[in-house]
């Protein structure tokens, strides 16, 4: 049944990649309308983290972040199944712009490990093609639970040269590995750790647990930050990618300030992009002693 569900994704997928740019971006508008319009788990989810996070705004505002949430959540879903489909080089075409290149450039000029910060704001995806055509490093990821996609995306995410390592101890010490011998890698930063891997740190208006990981490979001077974004134009006719190097505060030998360091420059993105983040994600699933749980 596995190997069928597989298929059948896949196969989705790759018919949906034959679709026009126009009609990807209306499809996933329209998907992501239904999932505001109709009771399903992602809209409760968006919900209660928009609610947590914004408790200023209004019930009708609150309302209208929701539904312009998931209409962007609806597109990156249909613009990601078109990156994981199409040759890199397709994908790179609709990079518009670029800011920031030369602290990337830098940065790999070091000598040092170069060690390349996202989140699950704008497209994902499309930024892996980007930093992947800029050098050749290893991208860290959770594996998708159908074996069919997994592969699928093995395949796709390595087009350029790179290589990927799922989020297992194997892959964590490959990652540790490339850095120190000067390699550069690829992290997002906003996945909720274990609690044994993470420390509760400011993120909008709540405490979220964070990953100590990305932080604790920048001590010690023998690696440089980078944080990179792609966002979705307004026009829709592309992405902006957006680069920045990590605030001194982040290469703190105090994890606590390092890692409310790395939360902090990741707010500031999605305070500017709200509706490009993935509030479907559970983010907030474990929270401090005492707390009452959201979901």
């Amino acid at each position: 049944m596995e190997k069928l569900k597989g298929a059948l994704v896949v196969g989705f997928l790759r018919a949906f990649a034959r679709l026009p740019w126009p009609a990807v971006q209306c499809t996933g508008s329209l998907i992501g309308w239904l999932m505001w319009r109709l009771p399903n788990r992602s809209r409760e989810v968006a919900r209660t983290n928009l609610a947590h996070c914004f408790p200023d705004l209004a019930p009708d505002a609150l309302d209208r972040l929701l539904r312009d949430t998931l209409r962007d959540t609806g597109k990156t879903l249909t613009e990601s199944a078109c990156a994981w489909i199409w040759p890199a080089r397709k994908s790179l075409s609709l990079i518009r712009e670029v800011e920031g290149l030369d602290v990337l450039e830098q940065a790999l000029a070091s000598g040092k490990g170069v060690v390349g910060i996202t989140s699950h704001l704008g497209n994902w995806e499309v930024l892996n093609h980007f930093y992947c055509s800029q050098c050749n490093p290893i991208i860290f990821y959770r594996p998708p639970k159908l074996a069919a996609v997994d592969e699928l995306l093995r395949k796709q995410r390595v087009q350029l040269g790179n290589r990927v390592a799922p989020s297992t101890r194997e892959g964590i010490l490959s990652v540790i590995k490339e850095v120190r011998r000067g390699g550069a890698v690829g992290i997002p930063a906003d996945p909720e750790p274990s609690e044994s891997s993470g420390v509760f740190v400011p993120f909008f208006a709540t405490q979220a647990l964070t990953s100590k990981f990305v932080p604790g490979m920048l001590t010690g001077g023998k690696a440089l930050g980078v944080f990179l974004h792609a966002l979705r134009l307004p026009d829709g006719s592309g992405y902006k990618v957006i680069l920045e190097a990590a605030p001194e505060a982040m290469y703190s030998e105090d994890t606590e300030t390092a890692v409310a360091a790395m939360s902090q420059v990741i707010e500031g993105y999605v305070r500017r992009w709200p509706t490009q983040y993935m509030w479907t994600m559970k983010r907030f699933k474990k929270r401090p002693t005492g707390e009452a749980r959201w979901y």
